[in-house]
Protein backbone atom coordinates (compact mmCIF):
# COMPACT_ATOMS: atom_id res chain seq x y z
CA UNK A 1 0.00 0.00 0.00
CA UNK A 2 1.37 3.58 -0.89
CA UNK A 3 2.14 5.64 2.05
CA UNK A 4 1.92 9.68 2.31
CA UNK A 5 5.72 9.26 2.72
CA UNK A 6 6.30 7.27 -0.44
CA UNK A 7 3.62 9.85 -2.45
CA UNK A 8 5.87 12.96 -1.38
CA UNK A 9 9.30 11.18 -1.83
CA UNK A 10 8.47 10.29 -5.83
CA UNK A 11 5.86 13.63 -6.75
CA UNK A 12 7.13 16.48 -4.26
CA UNK A 13 5.31 18.89 -2.31
CA UNK A 14 1.54 18.87 -3.63
CA UNK A 15 1.39 22.39 -3.66
CA UNK A 16 3.35 22.24 -6.80
CA UNK A 17 1.38 19.93 -8.91
CA UNK A 18 4.51 18.70 -11.02
CA UNK A 19 2.35 15.39 -11.77
CA UNK A 20 -1.06 16.35 -12.31
CA UNK A 21 -2.77 16.57 -15.68
CA UNK A 22 -6.14 17.32 -17.28
CA UNK A 23 -7.04 14.12 -18.43
CA UNK A 24 -10.09 13.14 -20.61
CA UNK A 25 -11.80 10.31 -19.44
CA UNK A 26 -12.45 7.57 -22.35
CA UNK A 27 -15.93 6.09 -22.74
CA UNK A 28 -17.31 8.46 -19.69
CA UNK A 29 -20.37 8.13 -21.31
CA UNK A 30 -20.61 4.65 -20.81
CA UNK A 31 -20.04 5.27 -17.33
CA UNK A 32 -22.28 8.36 -16.42
CA UNK A 33 -21.75 10.29 -13.26
CA UNK A 34 -17.92 10.26 -14.05
CA UNK A 35 -16.84 14.43 -15.35
CA UNK A 36 -15.83 14.54 -18.62
CA UNK A 37 -12.40 15.70 -18.12
CA UNK A 38 -10.22 14.56 -14.33
CA UNK A 39 -7.89 16.79 -12.80
CA UNK A 40 -5.11 14.15 -11.55
CA UNK A 41 -1.79 12.83 -11.26
CA UNK A 42 -0.67 11.49 -14.42
CA UNK A 43 -0.23 7.90 -12.96
CA UNK A 44 -3.53 7.26 -12.48
CA UNK A 45 -4.28 7.43 -15.80
CA UNK A 46 -3.91 3.70 -17.11
CA UNK A 47 -4.97 2.20 -14.20
CA UNK A 48 -8.14 4.68 -13.59
CA UNK A 49 -9.03 3.56 -17.53
CA UNK A 50 -8.48 0.10 -16.56
CA UNK A 51 -10.79 0.45 -13.52
CA UNK A 52 -13.65 2.12 -15.46
CA UNK A 53 -13.17 -0.51 -18.66
CA UNK A 54 -13.47 -3.21 -16.14
CA UNK A 55 -16.21 -1.68 -14.66
CA UNK A 56 -18.39 -1.41 -18.02
CA UNK A 57 -17.22 -4.94 -18.98
CA UNK A 58 -18.83 -6.79 -15.76
CA UNK A 59 -21.86 -4.58 -15.47
CA UNK A 60 -20.64 -3.38 -12.13
CA UNK A 61 -20.63 0.29 -13.68
CA UNK A 62 -24.50 0.84 -12.64
CA UNK A 63 -23.42 0.66 -8.71
CA UNK A 64 -21.81 3.79 -10.11
CA UNK A 65 -23.82 6.72 -8.68
CA UNK A 66 -21.39 9.57 -7.82
CA UNK A 67 -17.82 11.15 -8.33
CA UNK A 68 -16.81 12.40 -4.86
CA UNK A 69 -13.14 13.38 -6.47
CA UNK A 70 -10.02 12.67 -6.91
CA UNK A 71 -7.63 15.69 -6.20
CA UNK A 72 -8.07 17.68 -2.85
CA UNK A 73 -4.82 19.15 -0.93
CA UNK A 74 -5.64 17.87 2.63
CA UNK A 75 -4.33 15.88 5.66
CA UNK A 76 -6.68 12.37 5.94
CA UNK A 77 -9.44 12.71 7.72
CA UNK A 78 -8.67 12.43 11.82
CA UNK A 79 -5.51 12.06 11.40
CA UNK A 80 -2.27 14.30 10.76
CA UNK A 81 -0.34 12.70 7.56
CA UNK A 82 -1.31 13.81 4.06
CA UNK A 83 -4.31 12.10 2.00
CA UNK A 84 -3.44 10.62 -1.24
CA UNK A 85 -5.86 13.06 -2.37
CA UNK A 86 -3.28 15.54 -2.08
CA UNK A 87 -1.04 14.02 -4.98
CA UNK A 88 -4.26 12.80 -7.30
CA UNK A 89 -3.77 9.09 -6.41
CA UNK A 90 -6.88 8.74 -5.11
CA UNK A 91 -10.22 8.65 -5.55
CA UNK A 92 -13.76 8.31 -4.33
CA UNK A 93 -16.80 7.49 -5.24
CA UNK A 94 -20.46 6.99 -3.71
CA UNK A 95 -19.55 8.67 -0.60
CA UNK A 96 -23.07 8.33 0.87
CA UNK A 97 -23.24 4.84 0.67
CA UNK A 98 -19.33 3.57 1.79
CA UNK A 99 -18.81 6.16 4.53
CA UNK A 100 -15.50 5.74 6.12
CA UNK A 101 -15.39 3.79 9.49
CA UNK A 102 -18.34 1.48 8.39
CA UNK A 103 -17.80 -2.12 7.47
CA UNK A 104 -20.61 -3.42 4.97
CA UNK A 105 -22.87 -4.75 7.68
CA UNK A 106 -23.25 -1.90 8.98
CA UNK A 107 -23.67 -0.18 5.89
CA UNK A 108 -26.04 -2.48 4.88
CA UNK A 109 -27.84 -2.33 8.38
CA UNK A 110 -28.44 1.36 8.08
CA UNK A 111 -30.04 0.75 4.27
CA UNK A 112 -27.16 1.92 2.87
CA UNK A 113 -25.63 0.22 -0.61
CA UNK A 114 -22.10 -0.34 -0.67
CA UNK A 115 -20.14 -1.40 -3.79
CA UNK A 116 -20.10 -5.00 -3.88
CA UNK A 117 -17.25 -7.34 -3.79
CA UNK A 118 -17.36 -7.04 -7.73
CA UNK A 119 -16.96 -3.81 -7.61
CA UNK A 120 -14.09 -4.06 -5.63
CA UNK A 121 -12.53 -6.37 -7.91
CA UNK A 122 -12.27 -4.42 -10.98
CA UNK A 123 -10.23 -1.63 -9.07
CA UNK A 124 -8.03 -4.43 -7.38
CA UNK A 125 -8.05 -5.72 -10.75
CA UNK A 126 -6.59 -2.73 -12.28
CA UNK A 127 -4.22 -2.02 -9.48
CA UNK A 128 -5.76 -0.08 -6.90
CA UNK A 129 -6.19 -0.72 -2.92
CA UNK A 130 -9.91 -0.45 -1.78
CA UNK A 131 -10.24 1.27 1.67
CA UNK A 132 -13.26 -1.42 1.65
CA UNK A 133 -10.71 -4.00 2.69
CA UNK A 134 -9.08 -1.80 5.59
CA UNK A 135 -10.12 -3.84 9.06
CA UNK A 136 -9.26 -0.80 11.35
CA UNK A 137 -10.63 1.98 9.18
CA UNK A 138 -12.61 0.64 6.51
CA UNK A 139 -13.55 3.25 3.41
CA UNK A 140 -15.18 2.09 0.71
CA UNK A 141 -15.92 4.40 -0.80
CA UNK A 142 -12.16 5.05 -1.73
CA UNK A 143 -9.58 3.67 -4.47
CA UNK A 144 -6.21 4.17 -4.37
CA UNK A 145 -3.04 3.35 -6.00
CA UNK A 146 -1.63 0.18 -4.57
CA UNK A 147 1.82 0.73 -5.62
CA UNK A 148 3.68 3.85 -7.73
CA UNK A 149 5.16 3.26 -11.33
Amino acid sequence: MVTSAQALKKYGDPNLQRAMVMWDVPGYMEIGVIPKRIYCNRDMIEPLSKAFHNLIQTGHVSELKTWDGCFNIRKKRGLSSMSLHSWGIAVDLNQSDNQLGKTYDQLITEGKKPFTEGFLQCFRNAGFDCGGDWKSRPDRMHFQLSKLP
